[in-house]
């Protein structure tokens, strides 16, 4: 079922950001630059103490001349989901319709978010990028960061019984009830396995996956983060295995 124009939806634009400096204020022109022809847009983007430069300065600065931005300052913030939680929260606070999960520092491509939109006029529940599906790349990354994501994929699937190409990619589109559904389910990751437990409570849904290009010299994947992912990962399977998922 296809829905209506763009001119009758509010876009809410999630996006954690920490020490991009003077990125920060390229990337959300180039966001915002794609994200036309909708009745609102607000791109929310997150900051805590883990961004150790001018980045919140700069964001500040822009703020003012920008009325799309809104810079959300959450110190209380302990992990990244909890920068993630906030960000769709203030989305779904301010009457955003769809709501676009978009990583800073041009690791996500802002010209491929026209994809996304296109398809959820479709009449979807979530659009999901995928970095492994035909049209779908990684670039600059680790050999170790592609094993996790890519090996990642295919034991959620296995385990779980989803059919996605992309478990781990966090480039993605909701609507408005897929992410609350979400946010009702309550995320229990601490880590960027969040992304995965995420697409698993949304498996039942109207969704779709759209080629992304992925560029970023991966951070270090810390052994914590690893943990939690097989922790999380052996939850979600004892509950579908109980008949609770």
């Amino acid at each position: 079922m296809e829905v209506g124009p763009l001119s009758e939806i509010a876009l809410g634009i999630v996006c954690p950001m920490a020490s991009e400096g003077e990125g920060a204020v390229r990337f959300v022109g180039a966001v915002l630059g794609r994200c036309q022809g909708f009745r609102r847009v607000r791109f929310f983007a997150v900051l805590d103490t883990v961004s150790r430069d001018n980045t919140l300065e700069r964001l500040r600065e822009l703020e003012r001349e920008e009325p799309r931005l809104c810079v959300v300052w959450a110190p209380e913030n302990r992990h990244i989901v909890d920068a993630y939680v906030h960000g769709y929260r203030e989305a779904l606070s301010a009457g955003s319709d769809w709501i676009l999960e978009i990583d800073a520092g041009f690791s996500h491509q802002p010209e491929e978010i026209g994809r996304f939109f296109q398809e959820m006029q479709q009449g979807y529940d979530c659009v999901f990028g995928s970095r492994f599906m035909k049209g779908g790349a990684m670039s600059d990354i680790s050999p170790i960061r592609y094993i996790v994501s890519r090996g990642g994929t295919l034991l959620a699937n296995f385990l779980i019984g989803t059919r996605l190409k992309d478990m781990t990619s966090g480039f993605e589109l909701f609507s408005r009830a897929a992410l609350e559904m979400v946010l009702r389910r309550g995320i229990q990751s601490r880590a960027h396995f969040f992304q995965t437990e995420i697409k698993v409570y949304c498996r039942s849904l109207r969704v779709v996956e759209v080629p992304i290009h992925y560029r970023s010299p991966s951070p270090r994947l810390s052994s914590s983060a690893l943990m939690d992912s097989f922790r999380q990962l052996w939850r979600l399977y004892r509950l579908r295995r109980t008949g609770a998922l």
